[in-house]
């Protein structure tokens, strides 16, 4: 390796100066100075590089910016201060850029680099994109396992949507009851909120309604009923904030039979997770809209409606995913989605299934607008609907 001195000098010159250089002179610098004294330049240079990203708007910018990252942040010394928690930066930043341009085989193969040092919920992600559900179960019972404590709903969600999509309705009905579990705990001790626990409890009663085992979801369901009652007579025993994102995640979650199949030609979102979900396949999902538009539209002037309520509630989830769990405004703009739903399904007396699901949808909801009197409202009426009592 040749060394330009001056080079060196001129950079260490910068550092040392009193003025305020700007970032991309400082990266300039960082960039000299890591082939001279890589152990006390490399993770400064690897700090700047994604600071840099960070702050671009142009993706091949971005991706650039990234992969220099992630070279510079495998060279750092082993056992050097904050080497391993530079490089899952370095590599995070790196895949997320690839799959941003659609280079999937690319993103993948930084997202198993990165599982290897220590950070698996990218490619457990990437792996249900694909459909590969059972091999991502098998990273999200790891990191359920070794996981904080605050982190288990995400978690434990993630691992048993993952198990029921590999088809293992038992498995994941087993990790959702862990679940349930903890939090029935932390509600009785007002660590939580009995919102979070009513989502829980209607989401495993579609778990176990799918599994076929419809004793244990009119359980559930009638445990929610019990909870939303104390919701509407009595209110939360505490104010809670930042919770839209269980209520999002979960009736998201909900929508996963009515999508496409997932494959590697034809990736669908890593349903059960709010965050991590690869740039390009959210954007695909999103892009169905205008379609699905339509669709609901000939729907309605063919007055199909049974077609039209499920074409519906997948424009909703789509919703959800984009402005969920912004909670300006959550109310007045989530309504009309699911009053058009309970609306549409009362006009299908032979369909009280349909109609059901319509307000237990509009019930969680309702949870998650605080509107808890009209929630223990639809939410009876579903569970006379379905005979639960």
């Amino acid at each position: 390796m040749t060394i330009d001195h001056d080079e060196v000098l001129r950079a260490r010159v910068l550092l040392l100066g009193s003025g305020r250089p700007s970032r991309a002179q400082l990266l300039g610098a960082y960039r000299v100075l890591a082939e001279v004294s890589p152990n006390a330049y490399l993770p400064k240079l690897v700090d700047a590089l994604l600071t840099l990203r960070h702050e671009s708007r142009d993706p091949e910018v971005e991706i650039a910016l990234a992969a220099e990252a992630s070279r510079a942040a495998r060279v750092i010394e082993v056992g050097a201060p904050d080497r391993a928690e530079r490089l899952r930066r370095a590599l995070d930043a790196y895949q997320a850029s690839l799959f941003a341009l659609g280079r999937r085989a690319e993103g993948r193969a930084i997202c198993a680099e990165l599982a290897a040092a220590g950070r698996t919920e990218p490619l457990a992600n990437v792996l249900a994109e694909e459909g590969c559900f059972g091999e991502a179960a098998k990273l999200d019972e790891a990191a359920a396992r070794n996981g904080a404590p605050e982190h288990s709903f995400w978690n434990m969600v993630r691992w048993a949507a993952n198990l029921e999509g590999a088809g293992l309705h038992d498995a994941a009905s087993t990790v959702f009851r862990e679940l349930l579990e903890e939090t029935r705990r932390e509600t009785a001790e007002q660590r939580t909120a009995l919102a979070k626990l009513t989502w829980e409890l209607v989401h495993f009663s579609r778990m176990r309604e799918t599994a076929g085992d419809g004793a244990s979801a009119a359980a559930a369901r009638r445990e929610a009923l019990g909870v939303l009652e104390e919701l509407a007579t009595t209110g939360e025993p505490r104010n809670w904030s930042c919770i839209l994102g269980w209520w999002r995640t979960l009736f998201v979650l909900s929508g996963r039979a009515a999508e496409p199949a997932a494959s590697p030609e034809s990736p669908m979102p890593p349903f059960g997770t709010a965050l991590g979900w690869s740039r390009d396949v959210r954007d695909g999902f999103l892009g169905m809209l205008p379609d699905l538009e339509a669709e609901a539209t000939r729907l309605r002037a063919a007055d199909r409606l049974p077609e039209l309520i499920d074409v519906r509630r997948r424009i909703g989830i789509r919703a959800a995913v984009r402005e969920g769990d912004r909670p300006h405004q959550f109310e007045e703009r989530f309504t009309p989605y699911f009053d058009e739903g309970v609306t549409l399904a009362r006009r299908l007396p032979d369909d009280p299934a349909r109609l059901a699901r319509a307000l237990i949808d509009r019930s969680m909801f309702l949870v998650a607008a605080r509107s808890f009197e009209p929630a223990h409202a639809d939410f009876a009426e579903a569970v006379a609907l379905l005979h639960d009592r």
